[in-house]
């Protein structure tokens, strides 16, 4: 599966969350990341910030999509982040 994650935590925990998801997925910019994961990685991912979190104050966005095959990223303006899409 193809996830997109978009987060917003309390600037006490954004380097801790940045951390936990640059171990399975690709930095994009500013509190995005997305990469392949398989079920279990992303039931893992998903674990690792539920220990990290405060829900009352943080938000963390999923998108899952079947694969990258049925996604289009368009980009204006300066690239950040990381790596390009991997085929």
């Amino acid at each position: 599966m193809y996830v997109i994650l978009v987060y917003d935590v309390n600037v006490a925990r954004v380097g801790k969350v940045l951390k936990i998801a640059r171990k399975y997925l690709n930095w994009v910019q500013n509190s995005v990341l997305e990469g392949e994961l398989t079920e279990a990685t992303f039931r893992a991912l998903k674990a690792d910030m539920e220990r990290i979190i405060d829900p009352e104050e943080d938000s963390l966005l999923f998108y899952v999509l079947g694969n990258q095959k049925y996604a289009k990223r368009e980009l204006m303006g300066i690239k950040k982040g990381g790596e390009e899409w991997i085929f």
